[in-house]
């Protein structure tokens, strides 16, 4: 990771650390990189958070000033910018959002012609040019580059979603937490012209209320709905909709864990699951691991991101993966997560089994699991130290087969994370203490 971009591009509260002047330059750096042969054709997109317009003309402007032709996608899901660039031929594409994080955060992230995340190198030239004295020669004349609508390009999305995934919906009803974010523009009309019947929460993009208590991060009220209510499954998504978390007919939360477990089983029985492996990150649960164990899945684990699921995916032709999150990813359709294609796989599953998600998921235990960060000098020095890495191993010995210990550093702060999944809540609190509590005696 760079200084600037991490594993999901450049984040930040938007005109802080997220500056306004850095991204006019990713513009001209990327307007300059694809267009030295001819006019470079960039796609540009973004989420509902107030500062985006902000971000997607200063991107704009700096590429067209580098000569390149821009079309901007307005308010979309990010697996949309992923899709389009490779439907429509675009050299690279940009997605202006923050994800599942509060308003006033920002972020920009960068797509190859491919539609894949940007190759490092490239974004470790953006970086050395935001450094540099000296500036990029600017397009002149009839050189400069125009910055268009694109005005199909969500249509050309939401009827491949059609195409891929052809359901009749009849009789189903759907309730659907918008997180007043990028699903507003394609769920309602992708699901309903399949005619479910669709009842729609925070579905009203103020600029400022995007994930505000609502929303995959915060889908409490979407449960209650769901408790309350005759419906057959509830979708709630992230900010911009590349992550679904789903909701039972009971209320009951169906994360990325669940959704991976219900996916792999249906896959494997279909004979389209690859070497019969199911991808997911080391936070992945317990319960997950023994379930794809009993089933006859194989578990490929990686580090914690999207990015590296897909890697992985990638290198070896897995067809399914992702993270608790909600974020999965279908190696055979598409690049990156995409919360309302999952939604439609689910229902899918649910249409041929025959079966509720409660049912599809009823074999699925899930172990409790305590997360606790610890503020520590050197997270090195730590991980390294003989006696915390006993007191590790003597929690792992007493666990056995019935919970596990995971001690990983943070990718960004000087902070130790120490997850322990086990068959108690009280298990959990114990074993994660004994090792933090030694830690800090020792002084680290």
């Amino acid at each position: 990771m760079g200084k600037y971009f991490g594993t999901d591009g450049y984040r930040g509260k938007a005109n802080d650390n997220l500056r306004l002047d850095l991204a006019m330059k990713i513009g001209r750096y990327l307007g300059y990189y694809y267009g030295k042969e001819r006019h470079a054709k960039i796609l540009i997109g973004k989420d509902t958070r107030q500062s985006s317009s902000m971000y997607e003309h200063a991107l704009a402007a700096g590429a067209s000033a580098s000569g390149a032709t821009v079309y901007l996608l307005g308010v979309c899901p990010t697996p949309s910018v992923s899709y389009l660039i490779q439907k429509e031929g675009f050299d690279c594409g940009i997605m202006v959002s923050a994800s599942h994080n509060p308003y006033y955060d920002n972020g920009i992230k960068l797509f190859n012609h491919d539609g894949k995340k940007m190759d490092p190198e490239v974004e470790e030239a953006i970086e050395a040019y935001f450094e540099r004295e000296d500036d990029l020669p600017f397009a002149q004349e009839d050189k400069i580059g125009k910055v268009l609508n694109f005005e199909d390009g969500l249509q050309l999305y939401i009827s491949w979603l059609k195409e891929v995934n052809p359901l009749d919906l009849n009789g189903y009803k759907i309730a659907l937490d918008l997180a007043n974010g990028s699903a507003t523009t394609t769920a309602v009309e992708c699901l309903s012209e399949r005619g479910a019947t669709l009842e729609v929460i925070h579905s009203e993009p103020k600029g400022v209320n995007i994930n505000e208590n609502c929303g995959s991060t915060h889908p409490e009220e979407l449960q209650e709905l769901m408790r309350e209510g005759n419906y057959d499954v509830g979708f709630a998504f992230d900010g911009d909709a590349d992550r679904l978390i789903a909701v039972d007919e009971d209320g009951n939360l169906i994360t990325g864990d669940y959704t991976l477990h219900i996916l792999g089983k249906h896959m494997l029985k279909k004979g389209i699951l690859k070497d019969n492996v199911g991808v997911t990150t080391v936070m992945a649960n317990l319960g997950l691991y023994k379930s794809f164990e009993k089933n006859g899945i194989h578990s490929v684990q990686t580090a914690v991101g999207d990015k590296y699921v897909f890697e992985s995916m990638e290198a070896n032709d897995y067809k399914v993966g992702g993270e608790q999150s909600g974020h999965i990813i279908f190696k055979d359709y598409e690049n990156t997560g995409d919360g309302l294609f999952t939604a439609l796989q689910l229902l899918k599953v649910m249409k041929d089994e025959k079966a509720s998600l409660k049912e599809l998921g009823a074999d699925l235990y899930i172990y409790p699991q305590l997360l606790v960060n610890l503020r520590v000098k050197d997270k090195q020095v730590v991980l390294d130290d003989p006696e915390v890495n006993e007191v590790i191993h003597q929690v792992e010995k007493e666990l056995g087969d019935e919970g596990r210990i995971l001690v990983r550093p943070s990718g960004t702060e000087p902070l130790l994370r120490v997850m322990v999944e086990a068959k108690t809540d009280e298990l959990c609190h114990d074993y994660v203490y004994r090792v933090i509590d030694f830690v800090k005696d020792k002084g680290l």
